[in-house]
């Protein structure tokens, strides 16, 4: 076989190429759902025990790809190889799991003794395959049968488009899971507490909860120089101004004192004189994130934590959320 001179070849058009023929694929495969699909959602909703995923070769890439997708929002789950599954790990698989296999052809040979081990104990099967009549197919109690699709490959023998159908499916089968389960933020944020993601899906509450320090409030009444008490022993940089039923209608910031300052040494000066109206506040349950996005939204680096009744209950400053790695 003579191939092409490699300076003949265009890179950007051969990947455009590969992406538009699985496109195409991942296109045919959103078409062709139905009642099937639907069964799965019901079989998967239904199991008592853990969604136990196996599959050889690309395949078992990808089948370790969507367990893990689906143990991270909300479904259990867990991946077997099949080689291991026939030296011992059968014994992994309970009665009240099921299990989701995963082979482009069906005839996978390493996948027999689990398909055999699944209809021995009546254990729900849900394969994933390219073709219908396979032996896959015949053991399973519900078949996700792949639609027709050319490979990206230009050899054919890579699997690339039917992975990547693989992979979109089983994403949809996690995420349609989630939402029937009502999987919220909340589970989302105990599923994921470490990192950047952890820390983005904290709520304000557990900021203010573990930073320390006086909170800096004052009266519209109080003079320029109990600010500046209040301010440094709150060590915010700012203080929150409270009518006479304790509800947050001010800020003072220190910027505000130093403006204070050149226009006036007057330490007897009211804070209704300095302060800034209607201070820009977030919610104890609000995301961590949220405040962030409020910082930059307008430029500021702090916000106070008010109540329904808008009663300040905490502060949090930027450099609070640079600490708990929210920025």
């Amino acid at each position: 076989m003579n191939a092409s001179p490699a300076n003949s070849l265009d890179p950007l058009e051969l990947a455009k190429i590969s992406i538009d023929t699985q496109l195409a694929g991942v296109t045919a495969l959103r078409d062709s759902l139905g009642a099937e699909f639907v069964q799965a959602v019901e079989l998967l909703m239904s199991v008592k025990g853990r969604v136990v995923v196996t599959g050889m070769g690309k395949s078992g890439h990808i089948g370790r790809k969507i367990a893990a997708t689906m143990a991270s929002v909300g479904t259990p789950a867990f991946f077997v190889h099949p080689g291991e599954a026939s030296h011992g790990d059968l014994g992994m698989i309970s009665q009240d799991d099921v299990v989701i296999a995963i082979s482009n052809s069906g005839e996978t040979r390493e996948l027999t003794d689990t398909l055999r081990y699944c209809a021995r104990f009546s254990i729900p099967l849900i394969a994933i395959t390219s073709k219908a009549e396979s032996s896959l197919a015949e053991h399973a109690e519900v078949c996700l049968t792949l639609p027709a699709a050319e490979e990206a490959c230009p050899l054919a023998k890579a699997p690339t488009t039917s992975t990547s159908m693989t992979l979109v499916l089983g994403d949809a089968l996690a995420l349609v899971l989630l939402q029937l389960k009502g999987f919220t933020p909340e589970d989302f944020g105990n599923f994921h507490p470490g990192g950047k993601l952890g820390a983005q899906l904290l709520r304000v509450q557990q900021i203010i909860d573990k930073t320390v320090g006086p909170l800096p409030l004052a009266v519209e009444s109080t003079r320029l120089h109990d600010l500046m008490l209040t301010m440094t022993s709150g060590r915010k940089g700012c203080v929150g101004i409270l009518d006479q039923d304790g509800h947050l209608i001010g800020i003072v910031t220190d910027g505000d004192l130093r403006r204070a300052f050149q226009q006036s040494p007057d330490l007897e000066r009211p804070a209704s004189e300095l302060m800034s109206l209607s201070p820009k506040t977030i919610g104890g349950q609000d995301l961590a994130a949220d405040a962030l996005a409020e910082m930059q939204r307008n430029k500021i680096s702090v916000l106070f934590v008010v109540d329904e009744a808008r009663q300040p209950v905490g502060i949090v400053h930027l450099q609070d959320l640079m600490q708990f790695e929210v920025v």
